[in-house]
C-alpha cells in the first residue's frame, strides 16, 4: 500500500460498511415483501384464485415482454399504463359504482357530495385494511369480488382481441392478441390485482401501504408519507454537504503544487508491438458499432410507436411489436456497451503483461468474441420467439423472455452471458496477475485496483442469478438492481476511471501517484454513494420505510462527485495539448469530456431530480425517467464505450487518419441529438404528466385519455427532429470506426457519409 495505505484503508473500509448494509436491508426486504396469499376468497368462503395461479400470473406477464410493455410498481415501459396503478383506480371506480347502486339505485358520479364522501369512508377502510387471516387467506368482501371481476374482464378483453379495445390497443402500442391464451390472461389478472392489492392496504400494524402509499391514488388517501416528505428533506440536505465537504477536502487536502511530468516524446503505447490477441480485437470494434446503429434504428422505430403502431401505414406489430422493438432497444445497448468496455481490457492486457501474450490468449479472445456474438443473437431470438408466442410457455423464462428490464434476455442466455464475462476475467487476470506478483519495485497500487475492478465485474453479474422465474417481486427487484445499478453504476464506474488513469499514467500525461491517488478517491467516492444508494430504486417495490430511509440518505451521495466533474473534463481535455502526439487521440478524449458533461447532467442533475421519495413518489414510471436513463446510460457509459473503441482503434491501425468531417459530424450529432431528444420531447411530457400524477393520481398520468392529448401526441412527434440528429452521429462514427478497421483514411470519408445519409 505504502503512501496510499489511508486511501486503501478508506475504500476497504467503505466496502464493507456500504456492503453491510446493503446485506443488512436485502435481508429486510425478504423479510418484508408483499406476501403472496395461499387463496383468495370472499367472506362467504368462495375461492376465488390461490396463490399459485397469481405466481402463473406473473409468467404469463413475463412471456408478453413483462416490464417492455407497460410497468408493474412504476417499473417498465411508459407508452401502456402502468397496470398496478390502473388496476388499482378501476377497481377501486367499479366499486363505488356498485355500492351507488346498491345504496342509491344510480351510478356514483350522480350523487351528491355527501352520498359520495360516504361511500368514499366505507372504500377506504375496506382497500387500507389488510385482509390477510390465518393461513394467509386473502378475504375480500362481494362487492370487491364483483369489482374485481368487471376488472379482470376489461383486461382479458385489452390483452385479446376484442374489437371495441382496437383503439386502446393502438393507443399502447399493443399488438392484436397480445397474450393469445385466455387461460393465461385470466391469470395474469389474479396477477395485476395482487401487485394492487400490496398497493392499496397497509402492512400490519403500519400506517402506510406495502409500497409505502404508492402509487397516488386520492380515492382511498394514497397520498405520501411522513417518513416520505422527511427522508426527501434529509437526502437534499444530505447533498448540500456532501459537495461542501467535497469542495473543502479538494481545496485544503489535495497537494496543488505538483507538477505534471514532461511528456514523453512519442507515445509510449506506441513502443510495444501489437500482439495477436490485440491484433484479433478489431472484430470486437465492429461489432460495437454494428449493435450500436442496430440499437438507434430500432430505438427510432420503437419511439415511433408512441404516436402510431403502423409504421408510416405498413402495420408492423404483429412481428415486431413494441415490446420487442423496446427489449432488442435496450439489449442492443448493454451489449455493445459491455463490448466496448471487454475490448479495451483485453487491450491493455498484454501491455500490462510487458508487452507479451500470455499462451492461447488470442484463441480465448477469439472463442470470448464468437461466445458474444451466439449469446446476442440467441437472446434476440429468443425474445422474439417468446413474446410472438412461438415457444412452449415453460421455455419462455429460461430460452425466451424473463420480463423484467435491462435483464430482459432467458435464463439460459443470462447464464452463459455471465460465463463470458467470467472468460474474460481469465484472460484479463492472465494478463495483469503475472505483472501484479512480479518482483519488482514499481508502484503497483493502481494495477491493483485496476485488478479489482475488473474482478467485481466479473463476479457481480452473477447477482442477477438469484430470483427465479416465481419469486416475488420485491426480492426480484432488490436482486435486479444489484446488476443494472450495482454493477453497471458501480463497478463500471471504477474500471473507467481506473482504466484511463492507467492508459494516461502509461503515457506519461500524468504522473503515476498522481493517477493512483485521483483513482482510490474516486473509487471510495462512488461505492460510498452507489453501493446502498441501489436502495433509491426500491422505495415503492414492497419494501419498508428503513429501506428508503438508507436509499434516500446514500443516493443524494452518489451525486456528490458527478455534480464536480468539470474538473475532470478539464483536465481530459487539456491533455490534448501535452504533446505533439497527443493530436492523434482527439476525438477519444473528445468522448471522455463528453461523459464527464453528461456524468454531471445525466447522471447528477437528472438522476437526483427523479432521486427524493417524494419527487419519485410523483413520478416514478412517467418520461422523467427515461430522461435520466438516455443521458445517463448513453451519455456517460455509451460515450464511455465510443471513447474506448476510437482508443483502440487508434492503436489498432496506426497509420489511418481520422476523418474531421466524420467525427464532427459523429460527436456533434450524438451530443445534439441527446439534447434535442430530452428537450423538446421527454422532459415536457414528463413536466406535463408530473402535473397530471400529482393532482390527479398516476393512473391519470398514464391514462390513453391523458396521452391523446393533442399536445402530448405533438410533443412525441417533435422527438424525430432529435432521433435523426442522433441517427446521423451515429452513423457518422460508425463509419469512421468501419473505414478505420479497413485501413481507409480520411479522404473517403465524407463521400462514405453522404451515401450513407442518403441511404438512410
Amino acid at each position: 500500500m505504502g503512501p496510499y495505505k489511508k486511501y486503501w484503508y478508506a475504500l476497504i473500509g467503505v466496502c464493507i460498511v456500504m456492503f453491510s448494509l446493503l446485506g443488512y436491508f436485502g435481508a429486510e426486504v425478504y423479510r418484508s415483501a408483499p406476501p403472496v396469499p395461499s387463496k383468495v376468497a370472499t367472506v362467504d368462503g368462495r375461492t376465488l384464485f390461490t396463490g399459485e395461479q397469481i405466481l402463473d400470473g406473473q409468467t404469463a406477464w413475463q412471456s408478453v415482454g413483462g416490464m417492455q410493455l407497460g410497468s408493474i410498481w412504476g417499473h417498465g415501459a411508459y407508452q401502456a399504463p402502468d397496470w398496478t396503478a390502473d388496476w388499482l383506480h378501476r377497481e377501486l371506480s367499479a366499486w363505488l359504482d356498485l355500492g351507488a347502486q346498491a345504496a342509491y339505485g344510480k351510478p356514483y358520479a350522480q350523487l351528491d357530495v355527501g352520498a359520495q364522501a360516504a361511500l368514499r369512508a366505507q372504500l377506504k377502510a375496506e382497500y387500507r385494511g389488510n385482509g390477510l387471516q390465518a393461513g394467509d387467506t386473502l378475504v375480500v368482501s362481494e362487492r370487491r369480488a364483483q369489482a374485481m371481476a368487471q376488472t379482470a374482464q376489461y383486461y382479458d378483453r385489452l390483452f385479446a382481441d376484442d374489437p371495441s379495445l382496437v383503439k386502446s390497443r393502438e393507443h399502447f402500442a399493443m399488438k392484436e392478441n397480445t397474450l393469445p391464451s385466455a387461460e393465461r390472461r385470466q391469470a395474469m389478472t389474479h396477477f395485476f390485482f395482487w401487485t394492487a392489492w400490496a398497493a392499496g392496504t397497509e402492512r400490519p400494524n403500519s400506517h402506510v401501504t406495502y409500497t409505502n402509499n404508492w402509487p397516488h391514488e386520492p380515492l382511498i388517501d394514497n397520498v405520501p408519507s411522513g417518513e416520505n416528505i422527511v427522508w426527501s428533506i434529509a437526502s437534499v440536505v444530505i447533498l448540500l454537504a456532501g459537495i461542501g465537504f467535497l469542495v473543502w477536502g479538494w481545496a485544503f487536502l489535495r497537494d496543488h503544487d505538483e507538477p505534471l511530468p514532461a511528456a514523453p516524446a512519442r507515445d509510449p503505447l506506441t513502443s510495444f508491438a501489437l500482439t495477436p490477441s490485440q491484433r484479433g480485437l478489431g472484430k470486437y470494434l465492429f461489432l460495437v458499432v454494428a449493435l450500436f446503429v442496430f440499437q438507434v434504428f430500432i430505438g427510432g422505430f420503437t419511439a415511433h410507436y408512441t404516436v402510431e403502431r403502423s409504421f408510416y401505414g405498413i402495420d408492423l406489430s404483429q412481428w415486431f411489436p413494441y415490446s420487442l422493438t423496446r427489449t432488442w432497444h435496450i439489449q442492443a445497448a448493454l451489449f455493445w456497451i459491455a463490448t466496448g468496455f471487454l475490448a479495451v481490457g483485453l487491450f491493455l492486457a498484454p501491455i500490462i503483461n510487458g508487452g507479451r501474450d500470455p499462451k492461447f490468449q488470442k484463441l480465448g479472445v477469439d472463442v470470448l468474441f464468437w461466445a458474444l456474438v451466439f449469446v446476442c443473437v440467441g437472446s434476440f431470438v429468443g425474445n422474439y420467439l417468446a413474446i410472438a408466442h412461438k415457444m412452449p410457455a415453460e421455455w419462455s423464462f429460461w430460452l425466451g423472455h424473463q420480463g423484467y428490464e435491462y435483464v430482459d434476455l432467458g435464463r439460459i442466455w443470462q447464464i452463459l452471458k455471465w460465463v463470458g464475462i467470467l472468460l474474460w476475467l481469465v484472460l484479463m487476470l492472465r494478463g495483469v496477475l503475472p505483472a501484479l506478483f512480479a518482483r519488482t519495485k514499481e508502484d503497483k497500487n493502481l494495477l491493483a485496483l485496476l485488478t479489482a475492478s475488473v474482478g467485481a465485474i466479473g463476479l457481480f453479474y452473477g447477482a442477477g442469478l438469484f430470483y427465479g422465474e416465481r419469486t416475488n417481486l420485491s426480492v426480484m427487484e432488490y436482486w435486479r438492481w444489484w446488476v443494472v445499478h450495482l454493477w453497471v453504476e458501480g463497478f463500471f464506474e471504477v474500471f473507467a476511471t481506473t482504466a484511463l488513469a492507467f492508459v494516461f499514467s502509461s503515457m506519461g500525461l500524468v504522473s503515476r501517484p498522481m493517477a493512483t491517488t485521483a483513482s482510490l478517491a474516486s473509487a471510495s467516492l462512488f461505492l460510498l454513494g452507489g453501493i446502498p444508494g441501489t436502495f433509491h430504486h426500491l422505495y415503492f417495490a414492497g419494501t419498508t420505510t428503513p429501506v428508503m430511509a438508507v436509499g434516500a440518505s446514500f443516493s443524494a451521495l452518489e451525486v456528490v462527485p458527478l455534480i464536480v466533474l468539470g474538473h475532470e473534463a478539464w483536465e481530459n481535455w487539456r491533455l490534448k495539448a501535452r504533446a505533439d502526439w497527443m493530436a492523434k487521440l482527439k476525438w477519444p478524449l473528445m468522448c471522455f469530456v463528453a461523459v464527464a458533461f453528461w456524468n454531471m447532467l445525466g447522471a447528477g442533475v437528472f438522476g437526483f431530480m427523479i432521486n427524493p421519495p417524494i419527487s419519485l413518489y410523483y413520478i416514478q414510471g412517467l418520461n422523467t425517467t427515461p430522461v435520466h436513463a438516455h443521458s445517463a446510460l448513453f451519455g456517460v457509459y455509451g460515450f464511455l464505450a465510443l471513447g474506448f473503441t476510437l482508443l483502440v482503434l487508434r492503436y489498432l491501425r496506426p497509420q489511418v487518419v481520422f476523418s474531421e468531417a466524420l467525427m464532427k459530424t459523429g460527436f456533434w450529432g450524438l451530443n445534439l441529438g441527446l439534447v434535442l431528444m430530452i428537450s423538446t420531447s421527454l422532459l415536457p411530457i414528463g413536466v406535463i404528466q408530473f402535473l397530471a400524477s400529482a393532482s390527479e393520481g398516476l393512473w391519470y398520468a398514464r391514462s390513453e385519455q391523458f396521452l391523446q392529448q393533442p399536445i402530448l401526441v405533438t410533443l412525441r412527434w417533435v422527438r424525430t427532429f432529435g432521433d435523426v440528429v442522433f441517427i446521423v452521429g451515429a452513423i457518422g462514427v460508425a463509419l469512421q470506426v468501419v473505414l478505420g478497421l479497413m485501413g481507409r483514411s480520411s479522404r473517403a470519408a465524407p463521400a462514405a457519409l453522404r451515401q450513407a445519409v442518403q441511404a438512410g
